[in-house]
């Protein structure tokens, strides 16, 4: 009787985008969670990195501090730091890309360690949809931050910065689009069927 070992996992690099509010987060735990992904946040890893006072972290701490804005390549450095580790990559990344630079760069990154973008998942939600989620959100937390016009500038912000993103991955052929209407596991339905 022969015994079978089970096949290693394939490489898999998702991404997940939508509006604030879209519901990102809840999806992004159950993917990362039902197809064996390591979710990498690079919010976390920054915030990781200056606790252990790490070189990148230090450079970070410097930056933050001073209010500005973590440059690219420092991104890009702590990435790769990140999937370097994984004997095959297999990750689902929260908030990274952003841009079209981190974007190429990402895809640059991924060649030299023998992956590739699997997919671009875009949740999409109403402008009208969306205020009213985050203002109800506001309003049940207590929060005096999260009015209808703040609400409608953040979501310009993220449109204005997010598109050309969209249309890059667009362009590739990676980009699957989700309503976002609906319960979570509708939603997670919808999610892993474009997955398929």
């Amino acid at each position: 009787m022969t015994t079978s070992t089970p096949s290693p996992l394939s490489s898999e690099v998702l991404l997940l985008v939508g509006p604030p509010g879209a519901g990102k987060g809840t999806q992004a735990e159950k993917l990362a969670r039902a197809r064996r992904l390591k979710k990498l946040s690079t919010g976390d890893m920054l915030r990781d990195h200056v606790a252990q006072g790490t070189a990148l972290g230090q450079a970070a701490k410097t930056v933050m501090d001073a209010g500005e804005l973590v440059s690219d390549a420092l991104i890009i450095e702590m990435v790769r730091g990140e999937l370097s580790r994984q004997p095959t990559v297999r990750v689902l990344l929260d908030g990274f890309p952003r841009t079209v630079v981190q974007a190429e760069a990402l895809d640059a990154l991924l060649s030299e360690l023998g992956a590739a973008i699997t997919a671009v998942v875009l949740i999409e939600v109403s402008a009208d949809e969306l205020v009213a989620r985050i203002v109800k959100r506001a309003h049940e937390q207590g929060r005096t931050d999260d009015d209808e016009e703040t609400v409608r500038t953040r979501m310009q912000v993220y449109s204005d910065q997010t598109a050309p993103l969209i249309a890059y991955y667009e362009g590739r052929g990676k980009l699957r689009r989700v309503g976002g209407i609906g319960k979570v596991e509708e939603v997670f339905a919808r999610v892993s069927e474009v997955l398929l």
